[in-house]
C-alpha cells in the first residue's frame, strides 16, 4: 500500500464509516474494509478504477465529484477522504465544505507547491516546474489550483476549520526530522486531518 495510505489508515478507527472521493483503484478503501472492518463507498470517474474497486470487492459510485455532492446526506459518514486530487478541482474549497458536511472529519492529501524544487525550477528557469514530483507540463497537468500549505491552513482560518492533525512528508512519503524545521519549504506532500 502506499505510504500515504498507511498514515491516513493510522488515523481512521475501527468499524467507521469512510467515503473516498477519488478513490482511484480503491486500495484504501479495500484495505480499511479488510484490516480495520470499516463500511464505505468510493466515488471515481475512471472506468479503468471503477472496474478494479468492483474486482476488490470495493462498492463505488461512477461520479463527477466537481458536480457537487449535494446527493449524499449530512453527517453520513465518520471520515470523507480525498488523496491526491484537491488540486485537480474546480472549486477545493467547496469540496472541503462538502467533506465537513458530509462526515465527521475529512483526510485530505495534496502536493506543496511551494517546495524548494518548484520555487527553485520556476526561478532558474522561468517555466513551470515538471519533476517526478510535479510529472506533467503547464498544458497537460490534471493540477488547475497549486496550493501551499499556508494556502490550505488560511483557507481553515477563514472557513473555521480546525486542523486536527497535519503530517508533512517527502515524495516518497517519508518523514524527515528537517522538514519539521521549514515544512512549507522543504515538505512536498501534506496530510491533513481536519473538521468543522
Amino acid at each position: 500500500m502506499r505510504a500515504d495510505l498507511e498514515i491516513i489508515d493510522d488515523w481512521i478507527v475501527p468499524n467507521s464509516r469512510v467515503l473516498d472521493l477519488g478513490c482511484g483503484d480503491g486500495e484504501l478503501l479495500a484495505h480499511l474494509m479488510q484490516h480495520k472492518q470499516v463500511t464505505g463507498y468510493g466515488l471515481e470517474i475512471d472506468h479503468d478504477n471503477l472496474t478494479t474497486c468492483i474486482e476488490r470487492g470495493v462498492s463505488v459510485i461512477e461520479k463527477d465529484i466537481d458536480a457537487g455532492l449535494s446527493s449524499i446526506g449530512s453527517h453520513s459518514f465518520d471520515y470523507v477522504i480525498m488523496t491526491q486530487a484537491l488540486q485537480s478541482m474546480h472549486r477545493p474549497d467547496r469540496i472541503i465544505d462538502e467533506m465537513l458536511r458530509i462526515g465527521r472529519e475529512g483526510i485530505v492529501t495534496f502536493p506543496n507547491f511551494a517546495h524548494w524544487r518548484a520555487r527553485g525550477y520556476l526561478a532558474f528557469r522561468g517555466r513551470m516546474p515538471v519533476s517526478k514530483f510535479l510529472p506533467y507540463t503547464w498544458y497537460d497537468t490534471p493540477n488547475i489550483h497549486f496550493c501551499t500549505f499556508k494556502d490550505f491552513e488560511q483557507l481553515c482560518v477563514e472557513r473555521n476549520i480546525e486542523i486536527l492533525e497535519r503530517t508533512v512528508v517527502d515524495h516518497a512519503h517519508r518523514h524527515r526530522w528537517w522538514i519539521k524545521l521549514w515544512p512549507n519549504m522543504l515538505g512536498e506532500i501534506a496530510i491533513y486531518r481536519i473538521t468543522c
